[in-house]
């Protein structure tokens, strides 16, 4: 297990002191008094604090380039809130005086290699990651090593680390709420991989919508796959086929991809997508308000994400305790023309 990371901000609330005084007293500067110095120092053993030593050398020596990976893509789909969040990132980054340096991995190959080698070569000077897991290796790795880092998204719950995330329970509850309200009993989830801590959070919020309004869903209605269209598209089929009285009349795609794949598969079956079922999505897509019909969707605040993920790497690269290094920030609901009323 993964244990807490002991920031000066806990050394400074321990010994009583502002967290600029603890970072003067292990820096060798400032004016304190002996038994101050004495107090901070015996805090210091008894957590185990270890002085992020790459952050302060950066203030003095840095590479000016920020480290990001990613898992690309196959060459015929295409991830636009990636894009959107690594065009933030890299504009923001600029505004620092500081690039982007990109590299891809495949799910076979052994990424904390090349983590290990941007680390210990200084190369970059922070490292921003994304498609954050459960038990996420990347995430151990540096904690663990107190490198300087910012994820977008989550992972284990007792882990201790920064990110920036969207609240996507609320979101998918949202979305619930609104399809119950328009009178809809019978709603299924097409979801993420069940390893996936993302699509996991989402689901969460659409347990908690059906529950508060004390709607029974069968365990069924909850179709597992990959974030490709034709998984959308096999288990938007699985419910379709079933008799009219018996399927789903609202089907929720985690993401918009899987939506599109749903709304072909309903098209396929001689269905009316808004009238015969309602579709929806998550994630606001570019291409999302021109299909036929325009999709209902949860939008993310992308862009935002980006610009904060650097702000806050920035902050912990100089060692100045953020006053929040956990942060959610909160999706909105996009109505279009893909939901309606059930017809049955």
């Amino acid at each position: 297990m993964v244990k807490k990371r002991i920031t000066l901000k806990d050394v400074a609330e321990r010994a009583g002191v502002s967290y600029q005084t603890v970072s003067k007293v292990l820096a060798g500067q400032g004016s304190v008094s002996t038994e101050t110095r004495a107090r901070i120092q015996t805090v210091v053993r008894e957590l185990g604090y270890r002085p992020n030593i790459r952050a302060r050398n950066l203030r003095v020596q840095r590479s000016h380039l920020i480290g990001y990976s990613w898992q690309p893509e196959p060459p015929d789909l295409y991830n636009p809130i990636l894009e959107k969040f690594l065009q933030s990132i890299i504009q923001s980054a600029e505004q620092q005086n500081h690039h982007i340096l990109t590299f891809a991995w495949q799910q076979e190959t052994d990424q904390l290699e090349e983590y290990h080698s941007l680390v210990q070569s200084g190369r970059v000077d922070g490292l921003i990651l994304s498609s954050i897991d459960f038990n996420d290796r990347r995430v151990a790795y540096l904690m663990d090593l107190n490198f300087p880092f910012v994820a977008f998204g989550r992972a284990n719950p007792e882990w201790d680390f920064a990110y920036i995330d969207v609240d996507g329970g609320t979101g998918l509850r949202q979305m619930t709420e609104y399809l119950l309200a328009l009178g809809h009993r019978r709603i299924a989830v097409l979801a993420w991989l069940e390893s996936s801590r993302t699509g996991e959070d989402r689901l969460q919020g659409y347990y908690r919508a059906m529950q508060q309004a004390g709607v029974s869903y069968e365990k069924g209605w909850i179709v597992h796959g990959e974030n490709i269209v034709s998984a959308g598209y096999d288990g938007a089929g699985q419910f379709l086929q079933r008799p009219p009285a018996e399927r789903p009349t609202a089907l929720i795609g985690m993401s918009d991809t899987l939506a599109i794949g749903a709304m072909n598969a309903a098209h396929d079956l001689g269905l009316t997508v808004g009238r015969d079922v309602s579709i929806s999505g998550f994630d606001d897509a570019p291409l999302s308000q021109y299909l036929q019909p325009p999709l209902t969707t949860v939008r993310q605040p992308i862009w935002e994400v980006g610009q904060r993920s650097i702000e806050l790497l920035f902050q912990i690269m100089d060692d100045s305790a953020p006053a929040e290094r956990q942060i959610l920030l909160p999706p909105r609901l996009i109505i279009r023309q893909s939901t309606g009323e059930p017809n049955q």
